[in-house]
């Protein structure tokens, strides 16, 4: 049984480690025009605004990824080139269409498909870790500026002794709206459109916001960004916003 019981937790740490791994291979580099990072877990008001610190998020870049199938997102087979599928996500003569062909320019290793996939996984790790107070994990997949929002509002809720329950069901569609070429920096905005439960409790239990019971639908857009000049392949959180 003991022989039995190593061959398996061989077999789930290589199967952390290979997910750690494709995770880093699509996120990256600050861009410098990062701006403070959006918290999935406050209320919205009308105007855009978050309960914890009124201040508007709409000035954000931001998109996100869905699972959809190669029919329904019109993003590459594997016998197209970048180009062919940059026409299929983006019509030709389009803001988008143009600015992820000057990605790809510069970086032909870039392919939206992948990239779509990367952002939604880091999408559920990073709404997950920040529900968890995961430190270690929102530090690999943020940039600084985003990172020191995250924790400086994980910090305040611990200070109330809260804690979330959270679960998270799945993300419905995922899809890039935005995308720039900055000085060599690449910055790619996802539209993610996911579905959640989430609760936070006091510390004597009760429910302070959210409902744990209902499942909640929540659009983010979410911007990453990578020096194209670097080595390093990894792409990073660099903007958040949530959507109307």
């Amino acid at each position: 049984m003991n022989e039995i019981f190593d061959v398996y937790n061989i077999i789930f740490l290589g199967l952390a480690v290979f997910i750690l791994f494709r995770l880093k291979s699509v996120l990256g580099k600050r861009t410098g025009n990062e701006r403070p990072p959006f918290d999935p877990y406050s209320k919205q008001d009308d105007a855009g605004q978050s309960s914890q610190g009124g201040k508007s998020q709409s000035d954000n870049v931001i998109p996100m990824p869905g699972q959809k199938s190669y029919q329904e997102t019109g993003i590459r087979e594997p016998e197209e080139n970048g180009e062919v599928v940059i026409d299929k996500l983006a019509p030709q003569g389009t803001a988008l269409n143009e600015a992820l062909k000057q990605i790809l320019s510069v970086d032909r290793t870039f392919e939206p498909r992948e990239f779509i996939e990367g952002a939604s996984a880091a999408y559920e790790m990073i709404v997950t870790a920040f529900a968890e107070g995961d430190r270690k994990t929102l530090k690999q997949l943020l940039s600084k500026d985003v990172f020191d929002g995250f924790i400086m509002a994980i910090d305040e809720r611990e200070k109330r002794d809260e804690v979330i329950e959270s679960t998270f069901v799945g993300i419905d569609k995922a899809e890039i709206v935005e995308a720039a070429l900055k000085d060599g920096t690449a910055q790619v905005t996802v539209k993610v459109q996911s579905q959640l439960i989430s609760a936070t409790r006091d510390k004597d239990g009760e429910v302070v916001d959210g409902d744990p019971n209902k499942v909640s639908e929540v659009i983010d857009i979410w911007t990453f960004a990578r020096d194209t000049g670097s080595r390093d392949p990894n792409w990073k959180l660099v903007a958040t916003e949530s959507a109307e």
